[in-house]
């Protein structure tokens, strides 16, 4: 839990009520070149991919208004981001055609070019006087800005939206776990915990032209019907992105979860999350403004959420950004891959194959449901993960085939998958962010989940009920 989060955060709303600059902290120069004299300021937009609560956004308007220039803002779509596929790109699609309807009101043209997204950024600077882009925290994303910031004469400034505190501002090393990096986050809330305020153009861009022709995203369905594309995922039904939508769920969680989030949250059969994992992931809502509207209410809740929205999250962006192989079995803490490795000839009850796994054909139902409902509705429970990468790292032959197959299922089928919440999620059930348990067969010191703690915690038959079909009982 934060420790006195519900203070703190009172504190800081009350006390910076005013106050809408955006701290220095969040802006960082990724070259050092001199303001041009071109014809707008540009903003990239890649992960913040919203017109709201956008600091990266408010900065470009905020320095194009300084000199009397417009802002353009571009997106690059790219058909080969690693691991995803149709049902990310649908739901990203519905996201910017928000964005586009968004930033037309406010007078700001959206360019979406369809190529990579640093080859895209550097053909629409050549005609800017400044170029802003919001950040990444993903190997492919820092590489992608520096690309950028080599390439270009103008300068190009990152701005951090995606995060409460300041990356490097929470700490400025890979932290061991919540416990270390609870105590030197919570210290920065006070600061960084206050509202943004939409400014406006001085100069519309709307009648702007371009030499390059923009891909077109009025309709989603026909603008995803053109792209090449993995389609082995199915859409997932009655879930849309976009601010819109990531909102009216807000608002629903606030009114009829957060109060009972914090004791009802690890009980996959109740309805009290928030479900903005995959609006977060896109950047179609920010971190920012979540926690702005739950720290305002008065809900028993609120310090249990804030803690999975800032501490929780906010250390997932800690662990890729300072761990060059988030993305492997190395990533793990010592302890745990010696304990792993001395364990990893141990006898196991079950093996499955990946495609077995995949398909949910264990002798576990409660598995085979988590599988199932991760497959249909491209999300899963968060303690019923938790379970599935166990059983997945127990099932394998060995742990860093584990790894592999639990990464390579998460980033297919959720739609927060690819993020870093879902690789420090994954790394998490191998030991990352943990201590040292009893030891036992399999996973040596590694933390330990059971059948029968599901059955203790929740009424895991009715999870099952609602997320495999009859016929899929083994």
């Amino acid at each position: 839990m934060l420790i006195g989060t519900g203070r703190q955060f009172e504190n800081a709303t009350r006390l910076k009520k005013g106050y809408r600059m955006i701290h220095e902290e969040r802006v960082r120069k990724l070259n050092q070149n001199k303001l041009r004299n071109g014809r707008y300021v540009l903003y990239w937009m890649q992960s913040s991919q919203r017109a709201h609560y956008n600091h990266a956004l408010e900065y470009s308007i905020d320095k194009a208004n300084s000199i009397n220039k417009p802002v353009i803002v571009y997106f690059g779509l790219t058909e080969y981001f690693p691991e995803a596929n149709e049902r990310h790109y649908f739901f990203m699609l519905e996201g910017l055609r928000e964005v586009e309807f968004a930033l037309t009101d406010r007078g700001i043209q959206l360019v979406v070019l369809q190529e990579s997204p640093a080859h895209g950024a550097i053909n629409v600077a050549k005609d800017a006087s400044l170029a802003v882009v919001d950040r990444g925290y993903l190997q492919i994303e820092r590489k992608w800005r520096s690309q950028v910031a080599e390439s270009i004469s103008c300068p190009l400034i990152q701005v951090e939206s995606d995060v409460v505190v300041p990356l490097e501002e929470a700490s400025p090393k890979e932290e061991y776990s919540a416990a270390t990096f609870r105590p030197k986050i919570t210290k920065k809330l006070a600061r960084y915990l206050v509202p943004l305020n939409e400014k406006t153009p001085i100069v519309k861009s709307l009648e702007l032209s371009f030499d390059f022709p923009s891909f077109d995203i009025d309709d989603t369905k026909e603008a995803l019907n053109r792209l090449d594309i993995d389609r082995t995922v199915c859409l997932v039904k009655d879930l849309h992105g976009g601010i819109h939508e990531a909102q009216r769920r807000l608002q629903d969680f606030l009114q009829h979860g957060l109060e009972q989030y914090s004791e009802q949250r690890n009980d996959p059969t109740k309805a009290v999350l928030s479900d903005m994992s995959p609006f977060l992931h896109f950047g179609q809502i920010s971190p920012l403004y979540i926690a702005l509207k739950v720290a305002a209410t008065d809900s028993p809740g609120k310090e249990a959420y804030l803690e999975e929205l800032i501490v929780r999250r906010e250390l997932a962006r800690n662990f890729v950004f300072y761990n060059q192989d988030y993305h492997s079995f190395k990533c793990l803490p010592s302890w745990a891959k010696k304990t792993l490795n001395k364990h990893s000839k141990d006898y196991r009850s079950y093996i499955y194959t990946s495609l077995e796994l995949e398909r949910g054909e264990t002798h576990d139902k409660y598995w085979n449901a988590a599988q199932q409902e991760m497959k249909d509705k491209g999300k899963m429970h968060g303690y019923m993960r938790m379970y599935w990468g166990k059983k997945i790292l127990e099932w394998s032959r060995t742990p860093q085939e584990a790894f592999v197959i639990a990464l390579y299922l998460n980033n297919k089928y959720e739609l927060d998958g690819r993020d870093a919440n879902g690789y420090a999620g994954v790394a998490w059930c191998f030991g990352k962010h943990d201590r040292p348990w009893k030891e036992r067969d399999v996973f040596g010191k590694v933390r330990y989940m059971s059948e029968n703690g599901l059955k203790r915690k929740f009424n895991a038959e009715k999870y099952a009920d609602l997320n495999l079909p009859s016929d899929n009982y083994t």
